[in-house]
């Protein structure tokens, strides 16, 4: 057996007895998310890569309870949406998270871990149908206590709230230029006519009280990728 196998399965074998692992990989030039993200994953905690002082600072100060505290464990969420309220949908990005759906009820299968304070965002891109008032999907969301094996079953509606892209919040507004500044970037075939002025654009105009800075700091990294894109001729 090789030495990552075994590394796992003590890692494994130390969660089920509530010793969770949280991992942080620190430096520049050799960022192996992937790595930090799996190891976190087999030990029901989570993971940061710490490259600057700010980072740390969020990830251990202004965090920290988020960062070695696990208060859910194998957190699946799952969304149902009513044929008759939508065409068709796709969810943007966790490409590396999505579960096949028989798998939601199934407590064998490990799942992601929420730290204290930890909220998740995900973004659906939505073809609504021609009348669309009422239910529009059926949130289900399954956790595990962190001492426990059973998992917990949450349930709940979501209703049409049809409002136009400027009246929604700012935190809705900062995640899609997030998302849209991810799909530039990758060149994705959904982008459409997305460009990092208006991403840009959203994200200033969408900072809230960004008490900490971290949206300012999405922000310059916006200009610094606008900045570096070669002009066509």
């Amino acid at each position: 057996m090789s030495f990552g196998l075994l590394r796992y399965r003590l890692i494994e074998e130390k969660a089920q007895t509530g010793v969770f692992l949280t991992a942080l990989g620190f430096g520049m030039g050799n960022y192996k998310d992937s790595t930090l993200e799996k190891l976190a994953d087999k030990g029901n905690g989570n993971y940061a890569y710490i490259d600057t002082i700010n980072e740390a600072r969020k990830v251990l100060v202004e965090q920290m309870n988020g960062t070695l505290v696990t208060v859910a464990k194998d957190v699946k969420i799952q969304i149902e949406f009513n044929p008759a309220a939508v065409n068709a949908y796709r969810l943007i990005g966790y490409e590396n998270r999505v579960l096949r759906h028989e798998d939601f009820n199934d407590d064998r299968k490990d799942a992601g871990d929420m730290g204290a304070g930890h909220t998740v965002t995900a973004l659906f891109e939505v073809v609504p149908e021609a009348s669309s008032n009422g239910e529009l999907s059926h949130l289900k969301i399954r956790y595990k206590e962190p001492e426990g094996n059973t998992s917990r079953l949450l349930e709940m509606p979501v209703f049409n709230q049809a409002e136009s892209f400027n009246e929604a919040s700012p935190d809705f507004r900062f995640a899609s230029a997030v998302a849209s500044f991810g799909m530039i970037l990758r060149d994705s075939p959904h982008k459409a006519n997305s460009t990092l002025d208006a991403v840009l654009q959203t994200a200033e105009n969408s900072k809230g009280a960004d008490i900490h800075a971290y949206r300012e700091e999405f922000v310059e990294l916006v200009r610094k990728a606008r900045d570096l894109k070669p002009v066509s001729k």
